[in-house]
This record gives structure tokens, C-alpha cells and sequence, in this order.
């Protein structure tokens, strides 16, 4: 597929994963909301797709491009922009915002897609430097595959769909908001939808495409800093 032609079922997996995420992030703003924190399971496996398929796009041997270094350098700079908001919305949280598990899962997919020695040793120390800061990062080593066996399951439809499904249910079972739930509705719930999130952004992303949509440009790096900030800012007003 040529770079210049736009994916409307990918923008439109963008616009759901931020909507969710946005969802997610509202039950910052009371108890009542926290609900919505099983909505919010579909954000970050559709963020993975989303970087999942910006990588089966390219050419595998086009690891050192100009346009891979834009791309790490986006993920790179947001990590860091975003990290101040994260915290100052989500104060009791242990590990870092999602950027940098972003970040380290698109190396990784990187590294699987392009294969040879150069791709195995990006793979392997990306995998590496996840395992070592584990307890610090969102979603921990499970999340950092999840971007490279969705890519898989793009490029070999079938069963391999269950991989991604299985890595996105381990990394959210480290959730502490599960252990607090215990063997609750909202627990098996919680986990069910991080099992279908991302069969169903596969799905989406396999729809015939007769619509249009609004893409998603590097203005969508913004949204989740500007986010995060704008509702530490109305949290008192709730």
C-alpha cells in the first residue's frame, strides 16, 4: 500500500482508542465514574494496532529510514511531554504513562518485522530494557509484545488472532484495580473486554472500506498530553 494513501479503518481505530482512553480518564473525576474503566481496556490494545499496522506497511530491510526516525523521535519526545500531566492526574500511580510502553513495543515490532541480525538485536534489547524497568511500566513486558503480535496477527490471519488476545488479558491482570475487585462482575468483565479488544480492532481493521474519516495526523500525539492536563485542571470542579 502506498504511504500516501490514508487508511480510513486505521484512522478510525485511532479515533476509538482515543475516545476510550478519554473515557477511561473521566473516572478521575468521581467515584461514580469508575466504571468506565472497563471501557477504557479497549484504548490501549487499539494504540498497539494502530502502530501494529503503521509497521506491516513498510517494506521489511527499510529498518534505518527517515521516517522511522520521526516516528521514534514523536514517541520519544511525547513520552517525556506527557509524563508531567500523567502524573499530576494520577498521582498514586506506580509506573509511568503509556507513552514509554508505546515506545518500546514499536521497537520491538520494528525488530519482528524486519528480522535479521540487526532486527533481532533491536528486538531482544528492546525486550530486555522492558523486563528490567517492568514494575515501572504500564502494562509491563506483556503490553511491549502486544505491538508485535498484533503485526503478526495482521500478516497471518487465523489463530494467531488468540496471541494478542492472551497478551493483552496477561497485561492487564497486573492491574491493581483488580486485585482490589477481587472475583467480582467488574473483574471478569474488566478482563473479558481486554481479551476481545484487540480481535475486535483486527476486525475493524479487516472491514471493506466505503466511509470517510477525519485522520488522525501528529496533531493526535497532543491529545493525550492536553487531555490529561485539562482534567487535573476541572477535577476540583467536579
Amino acid at each position: 500500500m502506498s504511504p500516501q494513501v490514508r487508511d480510513a479503518n486505521l484512522d478510525l481505530i485511532k479515533w476509538l482508542a482515543m475516545l476510550t482512553m478519554l473515557l477511561d480518564h473521566l473516572r478521575y473525576l468521581g467515584p461514580e465514574t469508575e466504571w468506565l474503566f472497563i471501557v477504557g481496556r479497549l484504548a490501549f490494545p487499539l494504540f498497539c494496532l494502530g502502530i501494529a499496522a503503521n509497521v506491516a506497511r513498510a517494506s521489511s530491510g527499510q529498518l534505518y529510514t527517515d521516517d522511522n526516525a520521526r516516528y521514534l523521535g514523536w514517541m520519544a519526545t511525547f513520552a517525556v511531554i506527557s509524563e508531567l500531566p500523567y502524573r499530576l492526574l494520577s498521582s498514586d500511580s506506580n509506573t509511568l504513562n503509556v507513552m514509554p510502553s508505546l515506545m518500546l513495543g514499536l521497537l520491538i515490532a520494528w525488530g519482528v518485522h524486519q528480522r535479521g541480525r540487526d532486527g533481532f538485536i533491536l528486538a531482544m534489547a528492546s525486550l530486555t530494557v522492558a523486563g528490567l524497568i517492568q514494575e515501572r511500566l504500564m502494562y509491563g513486558v506483556f503490553g511491549a509484545l502486544l505491538p508485535a503480535a498484533l503485526l503478526l496477527a495482521i500478516q497471518r490471519p487465523g489463530l494467531v488472532w488468540l496471541l494478542p488476545a492472551a497478551l493483552c488479558l496477561l497485561a492487564n491482570s497486573r492491574n491493581r484495580w483488580l486485585s482490589e475487585w477481587e472475583l467480582q462482575p467488574y473483574m471478569l468483565l474488566t478482563l473479558f473486554t481486554a481479551f476481545v479488544a484487540p480481535l475486535l480492532g483486527l476486525w475493524l481493521l479487516r472491514r471493506p472500506r466505503h466511509f470517510r474519516i477525519w485522520p488522525v495526523k501528529r496533531w493526535g500525539y497532543w491529545f493525550y498530553p492536553v487531555h490529561l492536563a485539562v482534567l487535573h485542571l476541572i477535577r476540583p470542579l467536579s
